[in-house]
């Protein structure tokens, strides 16, 4: 009979040792892990400014795309729709930072990039949506 009380002693210790191990593990911070590769987030300390026009006949492209560049730290100032349509996403570098137009290109693959320098405009990067891009899986909220 002792050695059954000192087993349920035991027992009951060690349950709760597991029962702290689990709260501490559920409270700790998670673990950083990077979902974007550093190369396709615009530069630190560098506002791109970027426009998104949708060549397809999704509707609604142009919006996706709006947020997948936005979760990587670009500025999306213009989104909209052209009559033409292109199979490839095409990516003008407008202000001389091909680097910019890259990392946003990477976002959109498969993509082509093409430097048109106009410094008439407030945009450094324009991206004209492909019928071959396909947007990432949005979260479900209900």
């Amino acid at each position: 009979m002792r050695n059954a009380g000192l087993a349920a002693i035991v027992f009951v210790a060690v349950g709760l040792i597991a029962v702290d191990v689990f709260i501490q593990a559920r409270h700790e911070a998670p673990k950083a892990t990077p979902s974007v590769a550093i190369d396709q987030r615009a530069p630190d300390g560098a506002r791109v400014r970027v426009q998104v026009l949708n060549s397809t006949k999704v509707r609604g492209l142009a919006r996706r795309a709006t947020s997948v560049l936005r979760d990587r730290g670009f500025d999306v100032v213009e989104t909209g729709n052209i009559p033409t349509a292109h199979d490839t996403t095409v990516v003008y570098d407008l202000s001389g930072h091909p680097d910019w137009a890259k990392r946003v290109a990477r976002a959109f693959s498969p993509s082509r990039v093409e430097t048109r320098i106009d410094s008439s405009r407030y945009l450094d990067v324009a991206v004209l949506l492909g019928t071959t891009w396909r947007p990432p899986a949005e979260p479900f909220y209900p």
